[in-house]
Order: C-alpha cells, then structure tokens, then sequence
C-alpha cells in the first residue's frame, strides 16, 4: 500500500489523475489518498500529486498516535541506514506541530538503530497529517451536480518516501513560449487533463482543438505520440513552434488545420482525445454554431479514441452522452471569478 499526497484544493480531482499512474486510489482524508500499488515514473507525471510513500500505517492525526504506530511498526530488513523525519499538516488542518513530530518520531528511528541524516539521508520517512470532511464515495468522482456524502476524517499516516512528482511547470508558462495567445491554458492543468485522457509512452494523444499546443506539450513531456489540429492556420503554426521548442528530442507529433466535426482519420486511430471547448463564443469555423461544433466533435472523438476529456465552460453531458460516451466523472473547476471549468471525463459504452 502506498500513501499519496495530493496538490490542489479538488481532491476528487487529483484522485482521478492519481488513477492514471496508480491503482485502487481512495480519498482518506484532505489532501491523502491511499493506493494498492503505483507506477512511479508515471506518479512523477503527475499534476495533482506530490508524492508516494510505502505506507507504513495509519492512526489518528497527532504526535502521540503516531510515534506509537511508528513504534509498533515492522522494517523491511533492507530500510538501513540514515533516516530524516518529514512531517506536513495539510492545509493546517490539525494543528499538529510538525517540528514536535519530527523530533519524537525521529527519536523512535533512532532508538531502533537508524542514523539520522538531515541533509542526504538514505530514506525519508513522510508523517502526514490531516482532518476534515472527505466524499465517502470517492473511489470514483461523482459528477459535479450528483449527491454529496461527506465523512469528517481524522488521519494521520506514515510512510517512507517512494517518489516524487517533477514540479517544472513554471518553466513553460504560456506567455513565454514563442507563440502566445491570451486565455492560453496553464501547464499544471494541461498535464492533469492529458495525464486523465491516457497519455503516456506508446499512446497516442489528440486535441482537435490544439490552440498554441499546450496540452500537446504536456502529452509530449509524459512520452506520447500527439497529433493536434485547428481551424486556424496561425494556430496550428505556432503550436508546431512550440512543440519543436518543448518536445522531447525525437518525439512524434504532427499538426493539420482541419475540422475539429470532420476528423480526416480513420476509426480508432488514437488511443485518446483532449480538448477546450470555445468559451462562450461561435467557433472560428463559420459554417458551425458553437453547439454544432462542440457536438460534432463529441461524436468524431468516440469515432476515433476510447476515451476523452472534454473542458468547457459548460456542461455539455447531454450531448456528450447522445454521441455515445458514458460520462465517468464531470468537475468544476473554478479558475478565476468569471471562469468555471467543466471537466468532462469521458469513456467509450
């Protein structure tokens, strides 16, 4: 078993990505999910997620709790070694003193004949604490407008460090990319949503609405194959840019204008789709209202992937479900006081 430390706010939502590099992943608490097992260089891709440790065991969130878990806990033979102590109140929810936790969970290591080492140790032991409400139902996210079942959660685990997730999105913001355009979506989001969508080595990813190809950066980065296509030739051209000025050395991508309704590939050609939907605007292809396009490219995404995420500033399950998906999980995401993101998490029937 394995402790996952979550980012964000949405913990609904860092467990659906959690999902994509991990198995059994279930909300325990604010900020920490469990998982039975997890594929660490796919947890370092992760957008939502910190780290995994090896659980050692869960109790109650406080200092007294923990060190007598700690104390009860059995070794591998092969945990030898320095040791340092890292303890986290999520989002100061407890009020734990981590210092204090540190210090007496470090003297029961010690006590047991590990060396401390604060600087390079051997392994880091991770004690995370929270409280707070957590969705009971959350080994799968309800969608956003369903029932809500909240459990007050009051946890505590241990665990020794397994691997962290690499944090090197500021690194590619938007506007610092050699083609720009305002509303040009974070990097962190991009990785969640290609991450949701399957991106990974050997998939294939696409956005029928590339814009400037910030989640093709990101499906690029994780190891995928992407192909992305616009409306816009200017569009298309300076994703291409930023691709080839992102893009792992030798990684396959390909960009086309095209119809995001009217896809020039054949049945089943990706292994999954992403895309943001126009805000609240007609579609730069005139022939189409904005309810036309969003639906034809609906349909032409399940023609094509068996999954997809769809983004909008909507909600568009009914034409999501008539074009034959099933509807995993829909989410808001609320990115600024006029914008709320719907997050549709789509399957194939």
């Amino acid at each position: 078993m394995y402790c996952l430390e979550l980012a964000g706010e949405d913990d609904a939502f860092a467990a659906c990505e959690a999902r994509s590099a991990a198995s059994g992943v279930e909300v325990v608490a604010p900020g920490v999910a469990v998982a039975k097992g997890v594929v660490p260089e796919r947890v370092r891709t992760l957008a939502y997620t910190h780290r995994a440790s090896e659980l050692v065991g869960r109790t109650d969130a406080d200092v007294g709790s923990a060190r007598a878990l700690l104390e009860a806990a059995r070794f591998d033979a092969s945990r030898e070694g320095s040791v340092a102590v890292r303890a986290h109140d999520v989002r100061g929810s407890t009020g734990v003193s981590t210092g204090t936790a540190e210090r007496e969970l470090g003297q029961v290591l010690v006590d047991r004949g590990f060396s401390v080492d604060l600087d390079d140790p051997d392994h880091v032991l991770r004690a995370v604490f929270s409280r707070g409400p957590v969705d009971a139902d959350d080994a799968l996210s309800r969608p956003a407008d369903g029932p809500s079942d909240l459990d007050e959660a009051d946890v505590c685990t241990l665990g020794w460090l397994a691997v962290e997730s690499v944090r090197d999105y500021g690194s590619r913001k938007p506007t610092d990319r050699p083609f720009f355009q305002p509303g040009s979506m974070a990097p962190l989001d991009a990785r969640a949503f290609v991450n949701v969508a399957g991106a990974r080595p050997g998939a294939t990813v696409l956005d029928p609405m590339c814009g400037t190809g910030g989640t093709l950066i990101e499906a690029s980065l994780v190891g995928a194959d992407v192909l992305g296509s616009d409306a816009q030739w200017k569009m298309t051209n300076g994703a291409r840019e930023n691709l080839r000025e992102y893009a792992p050395e030798g990684a396959a991508f390909e960009l086309l204008r095209g119809d995001a309704s009217r896809l020039p590939l054949r049945d089943d050609a990706v292994d999954g789709v992403v895309f943001d939907a126009p805000y609240g605007r007609q579609s730069k292809i005139e022939r189409h209202s904005l309810e036309e396009l969003v639906s034809g490219a609906l349909s032409e995404a399940r023609r094509v992937a068996p999954r997809a995420v769809v983004i909008a500033d909507r909600s568009w399950r009914e034409a999501a479900l008539s074009a034959g998906w099933e509807l995993e999980a829909l989410f808001e995401r609320r990115v600024h006081r006029s914008l709320t993101r719907y997050v549709h998490v789509l399957d194939a029937l």
